[in-house]
């Protein structure tokens, strides 16, 4: 044994030279129903075209095994994010707030989309680290999301300078109570595509299948579960199981993609955008009660995806597009929303995790002026992060 162990190579970096890890302040929080690695864009390179790299080593992308073990994603999309916070370019502005969505298995690092879940944790990130100033007891942060070019307003309480984190309010999908955020999105038609129906049709076809493209707060397209011939409350898990069913999915989006002028082929649509999701109209029956989304429960069941993954809630974005496609008519969300409204607030959803409740203001002409959701958040470690060198 001992011969054996005396003919084994010595242990050494391969091609690689040997070398130390870099690193950079940061944060980690959770926001809503997603965590993401948070910087101060300060701290990150002036040259842009460097922070990719940087971007990939922190969150542990690609990994060709799905668990990003080597970084601090969790092997799904909600958990494969980056936040950057610096000083504001908006003259209505607080912050400057740019997402960044990183593929799981692939390189990807894609800046094309907002995250409505982790601009829960944006303002008091800006509070925690003195970006900006609250008031004694509660803070507003106006951020303004440098990918769409929107303005969001972020309400939450203050203890000693810093965002609360305990308090009595619980969202699905996320174990526990904690201090509400409100999230006003101002005027969030038309984010990427200066449009609410960026290709000029209430409803489109793709594959045979009817499909309504919205774009609010991030473009968005929205099938009817019974046109794929699917139950709308199916689980995630189950979405990935259905023989072709991410695949026809995928297709749809691309298709609607071109069409909604994000790329130029089916090959260039972002994996991030448009956001697909399938809507129908709650059932009374018992898994429906199991999963407390009957009809006197809820207005609309959604499933959404994101980056080609079946997303265990829904992304507030998506839950702010589907508030505006309930209100075109003959829209295909508008077409299984209920007529009668669970609770006269807003528009109450049905997704994968629980119930979402979107306030909703529009004007007199049915445009939506502004969309309304209550978020948590919580910082979780901060410090010094490390990737390895190229």
């Amino acid at each position: 044994m001992l011969r054996q162990f005396r003919q084994l190579r010595p242990l050494s970096s391969g091609s690689h030279a040997l070398s130390k890890q870099h690193h950079l302040p940061a944060a980690y929080y959770r926001g809503g129903t997603s965590r993401a690695v948070f910087f101060k864009q300060d701290d990150l390179p002036a040259d842009r075209s460097r922070w990719d790299p940087i971007f990939r080593g922190v969150i542990g992308s690609p990994d060709p095994y799905g668990r990003q073990l080597d970084g601090l994603g969790g092997g799904i999309s909600s958990l494969s994010k980056i936040c950057i916070v610096g000083k504001p370019t908006h003259p209505d502005a607080d912050i400057d707030y740019t997402f960044v969505s990183l593929g799981v298995k692939t390189p990807d690092v894609d800046y094309s989309s907002n995250c409505g879940n982790m601009i829960s944790a944006v303002g008091p990130f800006a509070v925690d680290y003195g970006l900006v100033s609250p008031g004694p007891d509660s803070a507003c942060v106006r951020i303004h999301n440098t990918n769409t070019a929107k303005i969001i307003y972020a309400r939450f309480p203050v203890v000693d300078g810093e965002a609360a984190s305990s308090g009595d309010f619980a969202i699905d999908g996320v174990a526990g109570t904690a201090a509400p955020v409100q999230l006003d999105f101002v005027d969030p038609a038309g984010s990427r595509t200066g449009k609410l129906l960026p290709t000029g049709n209430v409803r489109d076809e793709f594959d045979g299948i009817e499909a309504s493209c919205i774009d609010v707060a991030n473009p968005c397209v929205f099938v009817r579960a019974e046109d794929l011939g699917v139950a709308g409350n199916l689980t995630p898990d189950e979405i990935t199981a259905h023989p072709g069913l991410l695949e026809q999915l995928d297709s749809i989006r691309r298709q609607a993609g071109v069409k909604m002028g994000l790329a130029g082929s089916l090959a260039k649509v972002p994996g991030s955008v448009p956001k697909i999701c399938l809507v129908s109209a709650p059932e009374r029956n018992a898994r429906a009660a199991e999963q407390g989304q009957t009809e006197d429960k809820v207005d609309l069941l959604v499933r959404a995806l994101s980056v080609g993954q079946p997303h265990k809630a829904v992304p507030i974005t998506v839950a702010l597009a589907i508030a505006a496609a309930a209100r075109v008519p003959g829209s295909t969300v508008a077409r299984v929303v209920s007529d009668q409204m669970v609770d006269e607030a807003g528009i109450t959803l049905g997704h994968a995790s629980g119930n979402l409740l979107v306030g909703a203001t529009f004007d007199g002409d049915g445009i939506l002026k502004f969309a309304t959701v209550f978020r948590t958040a919580r910082r979780l470690f901060e410090g010094r992060i490390f990737w390895k060198a190229d």
